[in-house]
């Protein structure tokens, strides 16, 4: 059995996707690809968590690509026009997979120690938050290995920095620090040590876990809608947001809690299913022998 490089652990309700190849500094190689984005499709279909933490083990978060991905079987080939074709095929399969990380039902926060860099950047970035340690540090390092970053960092990072610091960033391949990263509000708080950090983090998603998660999953779709789309759009989609997600028990319950100085009580989100689940689909075969469809 290959070795596993993301251990996931669920409790109270609360999902915990820890990267977990310390010795590797939890570089990305393609069996790391491969595993988030089995464990994502599975989070997003089950919901079988409120939140996700998103921490790693080891000194540092993430080395950004391990550096044999670029000499393995699906290293980028520029030795033709058919070749430098199949690229963006590739690179969009690979963006899918930080889309669904970026579009989890729940809320996602990162917990950041140590480098932060290259992939890494681009894997934060798609989170709902970020915090760090007071020795993380964020590099978009493509620059320096002289490429540009291809997975989501040059069109996330500019909405959730200044548009020049991001440029900066993009085009020196600086290094980040945690404080100056907060005081621009990439991260939300820095915490003394990775200890400290994730026992933060921890209570923050466990808050969120205790809410509603019809309205918290409504939330993030109206705020990563208004991010990309005026007020007055915005403002309209929170209208049919509310029209179809309205939910009069979540709020007498939330009011009868308070009241009753008791933790409240919410239905978790219904796991999804697609059309192709249903075990009685028809098949071709069984379409073409209706009559109505042979006249």
């Amino acid at each position: 059995m290959p070795e596993s490089r993301i251990r996931l652990e669920i409790a109270d309700r609360v999902a915990r996707l820890t990267l977990d190849r310390p010795a590797q500094m939890n570089a990305i190689d393609p069996p790391f690809w491969r595993e988030l984005d089995d464990i994502l499709a599975t989070l997003q279909r089950d919901a079988p968590a409120r939140a996700l933490v998103l921490d790693a083990t080891g000194k540092h978060f993430c080395a950004g690509m391990s550096l044999d991905a670029f000499s393995s079987s699906i290293a980028l080939d520029d030795s033709s026009a058919a070749a430098r074709a199949n690229i963006a095929p590739m690179l969009a399969d690979m963006q899918r997979t930080l889309d669904r990380l970026a579009e989890l039902r729940m809320p996602v926060l990162a917990a950041i120690q140590g480098g932060c860099v290259g992939g890494g950047v681009d894997l934060v970035c798609a989170a709902d938050m970020r915090y760090c340690s007071r020795d993380a540090f964020f590099c978009v390092q493509e620059i320096n290995i002289g490429m540009a970053a291809d997975l989501g960092t040059l069109q996330r990072l500019p909405k959730l920095i200044p548009e020049g610091i991001a440029r900066e960033l993009a085009y020196t391949g600086r290094r980040l620090p945690a404080e100056r990263a907060h005081a621009l509000g990439l991260v939300n708080e820095v915490f003394d040590d990775a200890g400290a950090l994730l026992a933060g983090v921890m209570q923050v998603a466990r808050e969120i876990a205790a809410k509603p998660p019809v309205a918290v999953w409504a939330s993030k779709q109206a705020i990563d809608y208004a991010r990309d789309h005026s007020v007055a759009d915005g403002l309209r989609q929170m209208g049919w947001l509310q029209s179809g997600l309205w939910d009069t028990s979540a709020v007498a319950e939330a009011i009868r809690a308070r009241a009753q100085k008791r933790e409240p009580s919410f239905p978790d989100l219904v796991p999804l299913r697609y059309f192709t689940d249903a075990a009685d689909a028809p098949s071709r075969a069984d379409t073409d022998s209706d009559p109505a469809r042979r006249s």
